[in-house]
């Protein structure tokens, strides 16, 4: 498989020609596209899980959020032909969508939200959203938490356990790929508090009432059935 130069990496067509890479010179059974609304923390915590090689994790951050980053997925899917019915659709190839409700308290942000998820789901993409950010996984690998936090109280919580300024210093490129073996141990719980949570929301139709409520976990469980052995 051909390699993006490191000076190329941040050029607006390196990942696609990742993404085109995925069907090239290499016989595989699993394939992980995961779109990220971050350009760190999430797509190095999910390119850290130690898959087998049978499987390939191509996780890629567009710093987009919300219905934005669905319909840019969409776009970018529907051009390879990878949806569902169209010619290089693949049933082994799961197709992610990772986003936040990330409240900013702006008019219209619930109804964006709600129709992130719809939009996704209805083009038969999978969905890991965050309500009310992706920093909620993390804490849940110490405590159950079914109280409505603000990002900026997960910032604080991960600031203490991680001994450092998570929000200045936490997203950073280098640190985020520690992330994975750093709440590995940790994991099983998190995955157990995240379903109970989950299904305390189910009742309510609309993701955006669903806080806090994440659904990575979903993508956790599905790449961990691909580890290595």
């Amino acid at each position: 498989m051909s390699r993006i130069k490191k000076t190329d990496e941040k050029k607006p067509w390196a990942g696609k020609k990742l993404e085109r890479d995925l069907s090239i010179k290499r016989q595989v059974k699993n394939t992980f596209l995961i779109y990220c609304e971050g350009a760190n923390t999430e797509p190095e915590y999910f390119k850290a899980f130690p898959v087998n090689t049978e499987t390939i994790v191509l996780a890629i951050g567009l710093g987009m959020s919300r219905s934005s980053l669905v319909k840019e997925i969409i776009r970018r899917v529907s051009e390879q032909g990878y949806l569902e019915g169209q010619p290089n659709f693949d049933e082994d190839r799961q197709i992610w969508c990772a986003f936040d409700r990330d409240d900013r308290g702006l008019p219209g942000e619930d109804e964006d939200f709600d129709e992130a998820v719809r939009l996704a789901r209805e083009h038969s993409l999978h969905v890991a959203y965050s309500n009310d950010a992706f920093e909620l996984w993390f804490c849940l690998h110490d405590h159950y938490i079914d109280t409505q936090l603000h990002r900026k109280q997960f910032y604080e919580r991960l600031s203490k356990r991680l001994g450092l300024n998570y929000e200045v210093h936490g997203k950073e490129k280098e640190f985020a790929k520690s992330l994975y073996m750093l709440f590995l141990p940790f994991q099983a719980k998190a995955i157990l508090h995240a379903e109970r949570l989950h299904k305390v929301h189910e009742v309510e139709q609309r993701p955006s009432h669903h806080n806090p409520c994440t659904t990575v976990y979903q993508l956790v469980a599905a790449l961990n059935k691909c580890l290595k052995q």
